[in-house]
């Protein structure tokens, strides 16, 4: 049974940081990309990084560029989301993503709050 499990999130203060965890669990995680989208109040779900296998590859929204950084560690089964940088545009419930065995698989999300 395919696990998504993300932790980290919390309350910041504008420039703040945050660093964000999925644990994975129920699939060889080494063989998949992994994903971070968010979903702020009233808006729609939208992708935040994405990282592939080997990490040789990793993209990010253009709202995001130069601010978060995506990484993984295969050995722990485990995407990181650092978040530096943080604005109050980056309040949303962050969801941890992968496309597993052909279907989708969601965590239960993290909130992420910034606010002075």
């Amino acid at each position: 049974q395919v696990q998504l499990v993300e932790s980290g999130g919390g309350l910041v203060q504008p420039g703040g940081s945050l660093r964000l965890s999925c644990a994975a669990e129920g699939f060889t995680f080494s063989h998949y990309t992994m994903s971070w989208y968010r979903q702020a109040p009233g808006k729609e779900r939208e992708l935040v990084a994405e990282i592939t296998s080997s990490s040789s590859i990793k993209n990010y929204a253009d709202s995001v560029k130069g601010r978060f950084t995506i990484s993984r560690d295969n050995a722990k089964s485990t995407v990181y989301l650092q978040m530096n940088s943080l604005k109050p545009d980056d309040t949303a419930v962050y969801y941890c993503y992968g496309l597993i065995r052909g279907s989708n698989s969601w965590g239960q999300g993290t909130q992420v709050t910034v606010s002075s």
